[in-house]
C-alpha cells in the first residue's frame, strides 16, 4: 500500500474502539474527468481487480472504473462465495489455481481481513457416470499439481459427518471429489479491499454512472463500430469520457455492452438463486455440492447455511426469487442433510450468470481497437476474479494477450476450438 493509504491495525482498531472515533471513507467520491487512459465498465471484483493491478503492477492510475450502480452491487454480491481450482481443462485448472493462490495471499495485499476460509471442498457422485468423471477430473487435476483426490463414501462421511452416505437413499453417495485447497471468502470485503486500494493508487471509482454507448471510428459497422474500427471512449449518463481503451467486466449485461461497439458475444443471459438460513452451531466444515441433485452448501462463521443451485433454464434479466426454487432446493438438501430439516430459511436472492457455450470466459482483445472483454464467466466469476484482473492488467499494459487467458479468446468460437468445463460445474445447468 502507498503511504498516504490508511492502513489497517489491532492498535488502531483498539483507539477507535475507545475514542469512538471516525473511520476514514475506505475510498474517495473523485472528481469526475473527461479523459482517462483507460476506462473499465463495472465496478464489480473483476473490474476493480483490473484497476488494481494496472496500478500497481503497471504504473497505470490515469484509470476510470464506472459502474450504473454501486460498487460490488451485481454478481460480485451475489455470489455464494465459494473458491476452488478442482476443474476440468488444464487451461482452467492452471487459471483458476493461479487465483486460488492470490485470494490465500489476499488479506496481506490489501490490507484487509477477507475471511478467506480454507475448509476442503466435495464434490459428491450419486452414478457410476459422476464417478468416472471425478476420477477424470482427479487425474487431470493431479498432472497439474493440484491437490484433489477421489474418497469413498466412509471417508465422505469423516469430513461432513452430517451427510447421508447410508445406500438406502434415493439418490445415494458413492465417492466425491475431495479437494482440500478449496473454501470460502467473504466477497464483500474483497471487492471493498480491491476498490480500497485501487482508490489509493490513484484510481477513480464513478458509482451511479451508467454507460450509455461505446463510442467508436473507422469500422464497418454503423457509427464506424464494429471490425476494422477502434475505441474512442465511452458515453455515460453523467457526460462523455475520451479514452483509447475500453473494457468491459460487466458479467450478465455483458452482451448488451458489448452490443454499443458492434461486438457481438455468444452470451446469453441466466439468473442464479441462492438462499440462507438462520445461523446455528457450526457443524458443517466443508463445502458439499452435488451436481446431481443441483445444489451446493457451505457453512459461515456464524453459522448460517448459504445455498445455491443450477441457473434457471429461462434467459433473462430479472433477478426476483421464487418459491420453485426454495421448493426444490429444501428437498434436494434434505436428501443430503436430513437432520437440518427444522431449520428456517432467512432469505434468498438471485443474480445475473453470463454464459458462453462452452462454459469458459471470453478475455482478451476483439475485432475492435482497444475494447476488451472480460466476461461469460457464467457461475465461476467469483472465483477467477484476481487471476482475471491480474492477466487482463498486463494484457492491456503490454498490448499482447497474456498466455494465461489466451485460449479463451473470442475468436475459439468460429474456429471451433472450444474449452470445455461444463463436466466441472458445480451443478448441472
Amino acid at each position: 500500500m502507498p503511504q498516504h493509504a490508511y492502513k489497517y491495525s489491532a492498535a488502531k482498531l483498539l483507539r477507535h474502539g475507545l475514542t469512538r472515533g471516525t473511520w476514514p471513507r475506505m475510498w474517495r467520491q473523485p472528481e469526475f474527468k473527461d479523459t482517462y487512459d483507460v476506462v473499465i465498465i463495472g465496478g464489480g471484483l473483476h473490474g476493480l481487480a483490473t484497476a488494481y493491478y494496472l496500478a500497481t503492477e503497471h504504473g497505470i492510475t490515469n484509470v476510470a472504473v464506472v459502474d450504473k450502480g454501486y460498487l460490488g452491487g451485481g454478481g460480485s454480491g451475489r455470489n455464494t462465495a465459494i473458491v476452488r481450482s478442482n476443474y476440468l481443462t488444464p487451461e482452467g485448472v492452471a487459471f483458476y489455481d493461479r487465483s486460488l493462490h492470490l485470494y490465500n495471499q489476499m488479506a496481506d495485499d490489501l490490507n484487509l481481513n477477507v475471511m478467506f476460509s480454507r475448509r476442503g471442498h466435495l464434490t459428491l457422485a450419486h452414478t457410476d457416470s459422476a464417478l468416472r468423471t471425478m476420477h477424470w477430473r482427479a487425474e487431470v487435476n493431479k498432472l497439474q499439481g493440484i491437490d484433489s483426490s477421489v474418497i469413498d463414501p466412509a471417508d465422505v462421511k469423516k469430513e461432513a459427518p452430517s451427510l447421508d452416505v447410508s445406500p438406502n437413499t434415493r439418490y445415494p453417495i458413492l465417492g466425491a471429489l475431495f479437494h482440500p485447497p478449496g473454501g470460502t471468502v467473504r466477497h464483500d470485503a474483497v471487492v471493498w479491499g480491491y476498490a480500497r486500494a485501487a482508490d489509493h493508487h490513484g484510481v477513480h471509482l464513478h458509482q451511479q454512472t451508467e454507460v450509455l454507448d461505446i463510442l467508436c471510428e473507422g469500422g464497418t459497422g454503423p457509427e464506424g463500430k464494429g471490425p476494422g474500427g477502434k475505441v474512442t471512449g465511452v458515453r455515460t449518463s453523467r457526460g462523455d469520457i475520451s479514452a483509447p481503451v475500453v473494457v468491459n467486466c460487466t458479467a450478465g449485461w455483458a452482451s448488451l455492452i458489448s452490443n454499443m461497439a458492434g461486438v457481438p458475444l455468444p452470451i446469453t443471459t441466466h439468473p442464479l438463486q441462492a438462499a440462507v438460513t438462520e445461523p446455528t452451531k457450526v457443524f458443517l466444515p466443508t463445502v458439499v455440492v452435488s451436481g446431481s441433485l443441483h445444489v451446493y452448501v457451505s457453512q459461515t462463521d456464524r453459522g448460517e447455511l448459504v445455498f445455491g443451485a443450477s441457473v434457471d433454464p429461462v434467459g433473462t434479466y430479472r433477478v426476483n426469487g421464487t418459491l420453485e426454487f426454495t421448493e426444490e432446493l429444501a428437498g434436494h438438501v434434505l436428501e443430503l442433510m436430513p437432520g437440518i430439516s427444522k431449520m428456517r430459511l432467512m432469505r434468498q436472492w438471485s443474480g445475473l450468470c453470463d454464459m458462453t457455450p462452452d462454459y469458459s470466459p471470453v478475455m482478451g482483445f476483439t475485432p475492435v481497437d482497444g475494447y476488451l472483454v472480460d466476461v461469460g464467466w457464467g457461475t465461476y466469476g467469483f472465483k477467477a476474479g484476481p487471476v482475471s484482473g491480474e492477466t487482463m492488467a498486463r494484457t492491456i499494459a503490454t498490448g499482447k494477450t497474456d498466455e494465461m487467458i489466451a485460449p479463451f479468446n473470442l475468436s475459439r468460437f468460429t474456429e471451433g476450438d472450444l474449452v470445455g468445463e461444463k463436466g466441472a460445474a458445480a451443478v448441472g445447468h
